[in-house]
């Protein structure tokens, strides 16, 4: 249930993030999931890619900086109020979030990448709650 997931010390330069996403996919490295959060300098790409240790190796290689941090995948309804009720769940069991960021499939589902800093415990909260958790199978490659 843990994901992981690499974050990346982009310099903000024309051609950087073009540069990244080209040698994933020369490696056949699949990307489901990404954000950039920048400053005036540099911006910090986290993504989900579907082989996390390759990819970290790849892109060391190419001098980029990356580290891989645990996250985990949480997979919610498409509707109003399903993400305050998840978040309430953790919230009430004394887990807080350092970041997030959302997608939706589109087909009524949306799923919610959350670091925090008790993964283990944020799953078994999750669980006990009946909460379904995104799975390595399902953005992992074979």
């Amino acid at each position: 249930m843990i994901i992981k997931q690499l974050s990346v010390f982009l310099e903000n330069r024309a051609g950087r993030l073009t540069e990244l996403t080209g040698i994933l996919a020369d490696n056949d490295i699949n990307i489901s999931a990404f954000s950039i959060a920048d400053t005036t300098d540099f911006g910090i790409l986290r993504v989900i890619t579907g082989k996390p240790e390759l990819a970290e190796k790849v892109l060391k290689e190419q001098g980029f900086a990356v580290k891989i941090t645990d996250v985990i995948g949480m997979i919610m309804p498409n509707k109003p109020g399903a993400l305050h009720h998840a978040l309430q769940i953790l919230t009430d069991n004394g887990i807080s979030i350092e970041y997030m960021y959302a997608f939706t499939n589109g087909e009524g589902r949306a799923t919610a990448v959350i670091r925090t800093d008790t993964p283990q415990k944020a799953i078994e909260v999750l669980q006990l709650h009946k909460m379904e958790l995104l799975k390595t199978g399902d953005v992992y490659q074979l």
